[in-house]
Order: structure tokens, then sequence, then C-alpha cells
């Protein structure tokens, strides 16, 4: 009975306020998300575009595969993986807040398998944690004025699997004098720089306000130098959220081997 009236507790806390994401709870209720819902599109097509390659990729047994969620949110992918039979599922987030909503998700759906880190991105100790069969890097290196440094992060972390979403800017190809006319290079791809220092209060924002949003061409360039043997970029679903339908965010998947 007391285990019964403290699941009920959480979920009451759970439905006490709206939520960025639609969590769907024990009663089948669904958490209020932000805007009526006006996100949830997203959220969903991300859902999608993962568990495709996540099914692709671990077909079979997912008892000994392990996860990590870098800029996890409150939760909803690290969820979704302990869901899907991932055994340990580490999730990290540089907001105290996110960390916190994270917790209370992880414990109102009785996934005790997730454990959580209140950390940045560039300040973990990749040594100490090891590597994961999965890394997920979702919706967080277009917030950052270091993404490549993140890509690093992901790649000491990545045993099998990283997967990345972001959003993307338009590509700028052609040959640079660099230095002097007799040293040319190739572009092979660029970043844009959007400004966000007007919004690091914002839980959605950056923390340091300038950003660095790779192109495409960038971003699949990065993460084959970075080690990666394989990389591609992944298809949406028909019904997809409309900026990755119209290529203005892409998910990529970067194999190991």
């Amino acid at each position: 009975m007391t285990q019964t009236l403290s699941s009920a507790a959480l979920e009451a806390q759970a439905l006490s306020r709206p939520w960025f994401y639609p969590f769907k709870l024990p009663s089948g209720q669904t958490t209020p998300s932000y805007d009526g819902g006006w996100l949830d599109g997203i959220h969903h097509t991300r859902s999608t575009m993962l568990d495709a390659v996540l099914d692709a990729t671990f077909p079979q047994n997912r008892e000994d595969a392990t996860a990590i969620d870098l800029a996890c949110h409150q939760g909803w992918f690290s969820c979704q993986l302990a869901q899907r039979g991932f055994a340990r599922v580490v999730g990290v987030d540089a907001r105290s807040e996110h960390v916190a909503d994270a917790g209370l998700i992880r414990n109102t759906l009785g996934l005790d398998r997730i454990e959580l880190i209140h950390s940045d991105v560039h300040s973990l100790d990749t040594a100490a944690l090891g590597t994961f069969d999965v890394c997920l890097i979702l919706g967080l290196i277009y917030h950052l004025e270091n993404p490549v440094g993140a890509l690093r992060v992901a790649r000491a972390l990545t045993r099998k699997l990283c997967v990345i979403e972001t959003q993307v800017v338009p590509n700028m190809s052609g040959m640079v004098d660099y230095g002097s006319y007799k040293f040319v290079r190739p572009l092979k791809g660029s970043f844009g720089i959007i400004d966000e220092i007007d919004d690091t209060h914002g839980p959605e924002a950056s923390t340091t306000g300038i950003c660095l949003v790779p192109s495409v061409e960038a971003l699949v360039w990065i993460l084959r130098k970075l080690g990666f043997a394989r990389v591609e970029v992944l298809p949406p679903p028909a019904d997809a959220y409309e900026q990755l339908l119209h290529g203005k965010r892409v998910m990529v998947a970067a194999w190991v081997d």
C-alpha cells in the first residue's frame, strides 16, 4: 500500500505542471507539455528515428547494452532507452533543474536502471565513465560555442554507436587561400554563429550564449575525422516534424566500427 501511495504521489507531482516532453505515466495519463503540445511533434519524430537506428544496430537482446545520454534534459530519451531494454543508462545535464526533473520522471516510471549526473559535457571525466554501447547527443551541439569539443567527448564515450541530432545551417564550399595564394585549402563545411546571450537563463538555451551551428557537411566530416568508421544522415519519416523533414535539422548516426 505504501508503494502504491508513493507512486501515486510521484505521478501527481509530475502532472501538476507543464513539461517540455509529453511523458506517458504508469496510470496512462500524459504530462502536459509546453504550449499545449506545440513541440510534441519534434520529440516523437526524434524518438521514431532513434528507434529505427537502435533496432538496426541492436536487433536482439539489449540486456548487456549500456547507453549515455548527453544533455539528457528532463530524461525523455534516457527513459526510452531504459524502457527499450538497455541495462544501464546514464543521463548527463548541465542544469540542476533538468537533473531534478529527470529524477522525478525516472522515479515515477520506476526506471531504477537510470543514473543521473549533473555536469557540463566538457567537464566529464571520460576515462572514469568508460565507454557505452550507445552515446546520444541530441539537441545539444547547436547550443555550444565548442561543438567539436563536445563531439570529441561523445567519441571518447562511444563503444559502438553515437547518435547526434542538431539544427544545421547552409553549407559553404570552395577553395580558400590559406595564408598565401600558393597554399590553397578546400572548405570541408561551415558553421553559423547564433546569438543566445540574452537567453542563457532559458531552460532550452545555451549556458554561455555563443553558439556555433554546423552544416551537415561539416558535421559528417568532423565525425569521420574524430574516428568514427561509418557516418550516415538518417532519413526522416514521411510524417516527420517539419524541420527534420526539410533538412533544417538532421539526425546523424556514427558507428565506431
